[in-house]
């Protein structure tokens, strides 16, 4: 064998000739994607159009009632947002901070209460057979179709036979029911909670109730947000039911005082209208900004070996 053989034979066998490598292009360091600018340019404009509204709220809110009308929707004229809420803490003997802490107390605690039995009946339908399981379930994603308005009637007379209207407890009573909830904890309970974890703390002498205010609870954090602030939402933006079962001003939502506001003939105040839109928003960006940390991945991600 010769020694031009010798070197044309690989060094070892099956061993493919090493490829060249094709240069990057130059211009564009390698491994590095050309940005999209036209899907870029679409997401810029979609998030002006939605920020738009709430741009104009916030400059609104530096005007009095004639600059309101008299300058640019869209930019500050001359700044008037320190007089604007103190006249709002003033208004009918600091009424509107009455009808804000209505709101919260409607909210917060219909939310909590509407969160915690979304929670247990979704874990329920899930972790336990029972004669008509599916038929309840099936009832309750019929009644996420059904539109809030529609049920005002039957829930105001409901509540009239329960001498509850014109109460705390008109609006309370029904916040704490959501359809929606228990659809979201089966699937998450049905997706999150796995069999084994449930099977140890049996064998290890824990009820039920414990096992799911000390086992399951821990698990549903991340669903029990997503529920929590769908429904907080929900109740503070509730408007016809509130309209619908409560007459005294000091027991309204902080909206409904707001259209009454918006509504009066004689003398429209409209600066406090604008600048109480504004302060009432501010506790829904609070609430997101405090629970977002809670959306995280599953707790349990590892905890049980295949």
């Amino acid at each position: 064998m010769s020694t031009a053989d010798l070197k044309r034979r690989p060094t070892s066998a099956g061993t493919a000739p090493a490829r060249t490598r094709r240069p990057a292009p130059r211009g564009r360091p390698a491994g590095r994607r050309r940005p999209n600018v036209l899907g870029t340019a679409v997401l810029f404009v979609l998030s002006a159009y939605f920020l738009l509204p709430a741009w104009w709220l916030l400059v609104a809110s530096t005007k009095s009632s004639s600059d309101l009308f008299g300058s640019g929707g869209f930019w500050f004229s001359a700044l008037h947002l320190d007089d604007n809420l103190h006249e709002l803490a003033t208004a009918n003997n600091g009424l509107y901070f009455r009808w804000l802490l209505n709101t919260v107390l409607y909210a917060g605690v219909g939310a909590a209460a509407a969160t915690l039995l979304a929670a247990m009946a979704g874990y329920a339908l899930t972790k336990y057979r029972f004669r008509g399981r599916e038929a309840v379930f099936n009832t309750i994603l019929a009644a996420v179709l059904v539109p809030a308005p529609l049920l005002a009637l039957p829930v105001y007379l409901l509540l009239s036979e329960a001498h509850l209207v014109n109460t705390v407890w008109a609006v309370l009573l029904p916040s704490t029911v959501s359809p929606f909830g228990v659809y979201l904890s089966r699937i998450y309970a049905a997706a999150s909670v796995p069999d084994e974890i449930l099977e140890a703390a049996r064998m290890d002498g824990a009820g039920e109730f414990r096992i799911f205010f000390t086992v399951v609870l821990r698990i549903f954090s991340p669903a029990l947000v997503t529920v929590f602030l769908f429904q907080f939402t929900t109740i503070w933006n509730n408007f016809f039911l509130p309209l619908v079962t409560l007459s005294d001003q000091k027991l309204w939502p902080v909206n409904l005082g707001l259209y009454y506001w918006n509504g009066l003939k004689d003398h429209t105040p409209y600066n406090l209208v604008v600048t109480g839109s504004l302060v009432s928003v501010v506790p829904l960006v609070v609430a997101f900004l405090l629970l977002q940390r809670f959306w995280r991945t599953d707790l349990t991600a590892g905890g049980v070996k295949a």
